[in-house]
């Protein structure tokens, strides 16, 4: 049995939308048919979501607020003794947001087909993981600022320019090089404005393309990893999410050999993600856990001598969550930073690109006189 999303129409020809449990699209049709509805569409969750997850898209799972929401009302739910589906179930009929209580329908399903709990959620790998969200989140600000001053500009020199230059065409005298280039700018976005959209569009759809294909990837993870600032968080979030869920595999009781394999998955940079597979083989001929990651060079010193003491010591998952938690306060903090720097960077060049335009416009203003003469 699966979570399926529908829309239909009633008698009446009113649509409406919503969720069902049901074995198959055929099934659920067939239930919509029982309570005098015409089916218009039924989708899986899961496939839905795993669209959404290979597609481009500015969301993609969760709030950090949502998840530990979710993750207390399943705790007190399962530790009353209430089963583990009908606790799902409860948790999104709890849940106003459609897209997450589709999703807990989804986890569900496969709970009741007889699968794990860890399977179900691994169905929706991109809503459960808070680091990422933390850092999307971050990027809101800084991405739609870029975007609406972009289009204000825009604006500017498609509306505003042209009627303000109409003054000066009259004359035969030689315009600003400033003010030259300003008409030449408003007239090509005036005249070529749908191919530039059109190119753009192209062009970030074949960037994103690319580096869906495992060699540009991987050159470009790569990359990543020698870029100063970048680096330095592609390493801090990717040790994270691994050092992290490490911890929690081996607290668990999983082989060290299976926690190795299982964490690496989580590791999006491919480069650090073979080097804990490479570190995995060695760790199977007999070599520790933090020389074989330091092999690599990739993985952080603080983490690797934090990994050591814990296997010397006997206490691998309390250093591994510790290395865990010091990595996402330097990614915080980081992310902080850049914000706090990147910001006023933006406000700046966007109010220096507004008065060059305004010098564009006031220079043949200034220089009237000769203009006349």
């Amino acid at each position: 049995m699966g979570a399926f999303e529908y829309v239909a129409v009633d008698q009446s020809g009113k649509r409406s939308k919503g969720l069902l449990e049901g074995d198959t699209p055929k099934h659920v049709r067939q239930i919509l048919r029982d309570r005098n509805l015409l089916p218009v569409s039924v989708t899986e969750v899961a496939q839905k979501e795993a669209r959404r997850q290979r597609g481009i898209t500015l969301r993609r799972g969760m709030s950090p607020g949502e998840l530990a929401l979710i993750t207390r009302q399943l705790a007190s739910l399962s530790q009353s003794g209430l089963p583990l589906e009908e606790a799902l179930l409860a948790v999104a009929q709890q849940n106003d947001q459609t897209r997450t209580k589709s999703i807990l329908l989804g986890v569900r399903a496969k709970v009741m087909e007889g699968h794990a709990l860890a399977d179900g959620l691994s169905e929706f790998p991109q809503v459960f993981q808070e680091l990422r969200q933390r850092i999307t989140s971050a990027l809101i600000y800084p991405i739609a600022l870029v975007i609406f001053s972009v289009l204000i500009i825009g604006g500017m020199l498609m509306t505003v320019v042209p009627k303000i230059v109409t003054v000066f065409e009259s004359t035969r005298a030689d315009l600003p090089w400033l003010t030259t280039a300003l008409i030449a700018t408003s007239d090509f976005l005036r005249n070529y404005w749908a191919p530039l959209i059109v190119a753009v569009v192209a062009f970030l759809w074949f960037i994103w393309w690319l580096l869906r294909q495992e060699g540009p990837r991987r050159r470009y993870h790569r990359l990543l990893l020698r870029l100063p600032i970048v680096a330095k968080l592609t390493r801090g979030v990717n040790t994270a999410r691994f050092t992290q869920t490490l911890s929690i595999l081996a607290g668990s009781g999983v082989p060290i050999l299976e926690s190795l394999k299982i964490s690496a998955e989580v590791v999006e940079n491919v480069p650090m993600r073979e080097a804990v597979l490479e570190a995995t083989v060695r760790v199977r001929e007999g070599a520790s856990i933090s020389k074989s990651l330091a092999a690599s060079k990739l993985f952080p010193p603080m983490m690797i001598h934090l990994v050591s003491s814990g296997e010397t010591g006997g206490r691998l998952e309390e250093m591994l969550r510790r290395a865990a938690s010091g990595q996402e306060r330097e990614v915080d903090g980081l992310i902080a930073a850049l914000l706090g720097i990147l910001q006023p960077v933006l406000i700046i060049l966007m109010g220096a690109i507004v008065l060059t335009i305004v010098l564009a416009i006031l220079l043949p203003i200034f220089e009237m006189n000769s203009l006349i003469q």
